[in-house]
């Protein structure tokens, strides 16, 4: 409990750090970025794409002309650009926060190891590429789990924990692999996972619940289209942000929990005062058979 609450507010503390909050805003930069090079090379084409769709639907120009009966003037012209930008920008975000995502939790576990454990031998029990397939593998159970869970979710308890525990199981599965992969060897990564698993799972459920907040602005976008523009990058941010916490808090828990595993098994060491040492030391000279040979040469 006390690791859990030391590293819970570490996390919070360095969420407040100028690396943090450049690394939180990064999907905004790739958003931007991405948003403007495909409008340069794509606008005009899937604009002419949807428009097209649109008017070869009878049934829509149907609509068309019965808004137009009541001066609602061409929609068509304001409704194609809308459906290229709410088509466009969820797989841009997703795409900007799956890089982010892999650039940002080894940045963050430096930043931690860096500051607080400098002296933390790195084992490298882990590669970017196994991290991949490790988060691949995990998705791939936690949608199983899913799927075969949906029965019981009719059941009104169980759908309130059943789903936070799957993701919570996902979080703490990616995130601590991740903290644990540069500095701890595999043994040692395993060994954590048995120790901790109760705990790295409260994590991970409680990361998944703050995961939830960016829905709201997510929702309220959706029925303020006018403040859609505002209201997304927002919630992509305090996205990012969340993401950031969670990384820092098992960066904090995991690195703290491997110094102390590898304390546990190094050898004990005799700690003895200084004048008991003194009082040894002269003792076994005294009584050593040199001293002896010494003595009685003086005394003859």
């Amino acid at each position: 409990m006390n690791l859990f609450l030391d590293s819970f507010w570490r996390a919070v503390a360095y969420c407040v750090r100028p690396r943090v909050i450049a690394l939180s805003f990064l999907p905004l930069i790739l958003l931007v970025a991405l948003s403007l090079g495909l409008g340069y090379f794509y606008w005009d084409m899937a604009l002419d794409w949807v428009r097209n769709w649109l008017e070869s639907s009878a049934m829509l120009n149907s609509v068309w002309d019965w808004l137009q009966g009541f001066g609602a003037g061409d929609l068509k012209a304001v409704v194609a650009p809308l459906i290229v930008i709410f088509s466009v920008t969820p797989l841009l975000v997703v795409v900007s926060l799956l890089i982010v995502g892999v650039l940002m939790t080894p940045a963050l576990v430096s930043l931690v190891g860096e500051r607080r454990f400098p002296g933390l031998q790195r084992k490298h029990g882990g590669t970017m590429f196994l991290s991949m397939l490790w988060s691949l593998g995990s998705t791939l159970l936690a949608l199983v789990a899913l799927v075969l869970s949906m029965p019981l979710w009719l059941v009104p308890p169980l759908i309130l924990f059943l789903p936070p525990l799957i993701w919570g199981w996902l979080t703490y599965r990616v995130l601590a692999y991740d903290a644990l992969s540069e500095y701890a060897s595999r043994d040692e990564r395993r060994e954590l996972f048995r120790r901790h698993r109760g705990w790295m799972l409260l994590m991970g459920i409680l990361s998944g619940y703050l995961g939830l907040a960016p829905s709201l602005f997510w929702a309220s976008g959706a029925l303020f289209a006018a403040a859609f523009v505002i209201l997304v990058p927002l919630a992509i941010w305090v996205y990012t942000l969340v993401f950031a916490f969670s990384s820092l808090w098992f960066g904090h828990y995991c690195l703290t929990a491997l110094q102390r595993m590898r304390a546990e098994t190094l050898p004990p060491t005799e700690a003895r005062p200084p004048a008991a040492l003194i009082e040894s030391v002269a003792a076994q000279v005294l009584t050593s058979p040199e001293s002896e040979s010494d003595h009685d040469n003086k005394q003859t």
